[in-house]
């Protein structure tokens, strides 16, 4: 594979980046929240990075310590990443929309020592949750914390101005930071490499609750380069971060993008579609990342003629399945020359993309080409062996952006990489003439609803718990809107009564809402095979036509 002079993996780290653009272009902005007139030049940025890095190693943050971040996209999130990055910690990164079960699960499974957090989102208490699964913290002195759930754990740090018991505000961590001698930041500092772990992403599987996939420095600065590369990206550009930084698309799509180019971030706190469009147009910003959901909101909302699009030039569509006529109506409307990436956290997560300038037919139809440095391949499931072009197979991938592992499971993480070092995506596709790649199915069991993978035997394993729930099965049901939503077919215990709301308020305070059921189906038996197997697929069928029989709209 030829590759042009500037398409070089790099062995730089986030804090190298960083600092290497507080040198080069100390004024620059680098973060801009355009609805508060919130602004960071690259040398402020840096400066307060060192300042938050002392801070967290004053209660006890050092080499290898995981740092959970569960907030939105706040001022101080992308402080935090690289303030755990410069200091050789990992930043394990929390999906904003969990709930008590699953934040139980993270805090223990990724042996969490700090986790800063903000007090919720709609819909969801954050610090009632931290209090309840921690209840030591409210009689417990601040860095004192001994908790009998969770004994790893050792601070939680409230990102804001706000005072709460057993807690530490960011005032004061960035206050205990004067306490640290230079000559300890700067010994940290010099530890670190560019095959550290620097951050730890959770992502749902076949096999229930979530793993934790590490990713080092090399992963994702230099798919975040490349993703650059792939969209012409400059210092110059503006690109408007509306989607979650918890994901890779956020972190790595959008901001190791921004830090390998020197580029600007317009940050979106939380996807609003009048502020996403308020922030372009006041900004100029000249790129766009999102789902499709974000994209179909802020076209169809009532106030978009009001703003002028036309400094867009490209952008990301990517997370779900991208419609032709979304992806030409987002180009005829906002002016943007839209890519679109495939891949998954374990992969960085770009394995394939379509590149600004390739014909739109190309764009629109496929996920187009693989990564530089990168081997994809499409292998036959049965025999291993590599497809002809145009035939289908599992979509497999080698080179520099494959996770480190699954953290403390090796036995997982042979399941997905083999031998010869290729991560099995799970996903079925075809590869053209033209060596551009088209996905066609999946292998594995996994919903994906707008952009979140959502593992069934995890939402059946809490379903199972119900009283009255005899068996319960969990699908995919296709979704105009988000590409797919939940399904459940529920077997009854005899004497229960189950209601659809039953179902869905059982859920409410204890999983995340993007994994509730939208669809509930009570039923007395499940389609099988002659070998005794459930048939999914029949399930899946099943749901569209309940929901015509019985009027239920399927949105």
């Amino acid at each position: 594979m030829k590759h042009t002079p500037e398409t070089v993996l790099s062995d730089r780290t986030l804090g190298d980046w960083l600092e290497y653009w507080a040198q080069q272009t100390p004024d620059k902005e680098y973060i801009v929240y355009s609805d508060r007139d919130l602004r960071f030049s690259w040398s402020k940025f840096n400066e307060r990075v060192d300042h938050m890095a002392k801070g967290l190693i004053d209660i006890g943050v050092t080499r290898g310590t995981h740092v959970g971040i569960w907030a939105q996209n706040v001022p101080d999130w992308l402080t935090f990443l690289y303030a755990t990055a410069k200091i050789g910690a990992v930043a394990v990164t929390v999906n904003t929309s969990y709930r008590t079960e699953e934040l139980s699960y993270l805090l223990l499974n990724s042996d969490m020592h700090t986790l800063c957090m903000t007090d919720g989102v709609p819909g969801s208490n954050y610090t009632d949750i931290i209090y309840e699964l921690v209840p030591e913290l409210k009689t417990t002195q601040r860095g004192k914390l001994k908790s009998e759930s969770f004994p790893e754990l050792k601070n939680v740090v409230y990102i804001g101005q706000e005072k709460y018991r057993g807690m530490y505000n960011t005032a004061e961590i960035l206050l205990l930071g004067k306490n640290v001698p230079d000559s300890e930041f700067n010994r940290l500092r010099a530890l670190s490499t560019c095959h550290d772990v620097v951050n730890m992403q959770y992502t749902s599987g076949t096999t229930g609750f979530p793993k934790g996939v590490m990713l080092t420095h090399y992963n994702i600065v230099n798919n975040g380069y490349l993703t650059g590369v792939h969209m012409q990206f400059t210092a110059n550009d503006k690109c408007c971060v509306c989607v979650p930084l918890f994901h890779c698309f956020g972190v790595v799509l959008a901001t190791m993008c921004c830090l390998t180019h020197g580029s600007t971030q317009v940050m979106v706190e939380r996807f609003d579609p009048l502020v996403t469009l308020a922030s372009v147009h006041r900004e100029r910003c000249t790129v766009l990342h999102g789902v499709p959901t974000m994209f179909i909101a802020q076209l169809h909302h009532p106030m978009f003629d009001l703003f002028d699009m036309r400094s867009l030039r490209t952008g990301i569509m990517a997370g779900a399945l991208c419609p032709e006529e979304l992806m030409r109506q987002v180009n005829e409307k906002m002016f943007m020359d839209l890519t679109s990436v495939y891949g998954m956290t374990e992969t960085s997560p770009g394995m394939t993309q379509t590149r600004v300038g390739d014909p739109f037919d190309v764009r629109c139809t496929t996920v187009g080409r693989e990564y530089e440095f990168t081997e994809v391949k499409v292998l036959d499931p049965e025999t291993g062996r590599e497809c002809p072009t145009g035939v289908a197979g599992e979509i497999c991938c080698r080179g520099y952006n494959v996770m480190k592992g699954y953290y403390q499971n090796p036995e997982a993480t042979a399941q997905v990489i083999d031998a010869n070092g290729f991560m099995h995506s799970g996903d079925l596709g075809v590869k053209d003439a033209n060596g551009n790649y088209r996905i066609t199915g999946r292998i594995k069991d996994i919903i994906i609803r707008g952009g979140e993978n959502i593992s069934p035997k995890e939402v059946e394993d809490y379903l199972y718990r119900m009283p009255g729930v005899k068996d319960v099965q969990v699908i995919a049901v296709a979704s105009r809107r988000y590409g797919e939503d939940v399904g459940a077919f529920i077997i009854q215990k005899e004497g229960y009564n189950l209601s659809t709301e039953d179902v869905r308020d059982y859920c409410r305070e204890h999983i995340a809402k993007y994994k509730i059921p939208r669809y509930v189906f009570f039923v007395d038996e499940y389609p099988m095979t002659g070998s005794g197997k459930i048939q999914k697929f029949r399930l899946r069928e099943m749901a569209l036509e309940l929901c015509r029989k019985n009027g239920i709209e399927i949105i």
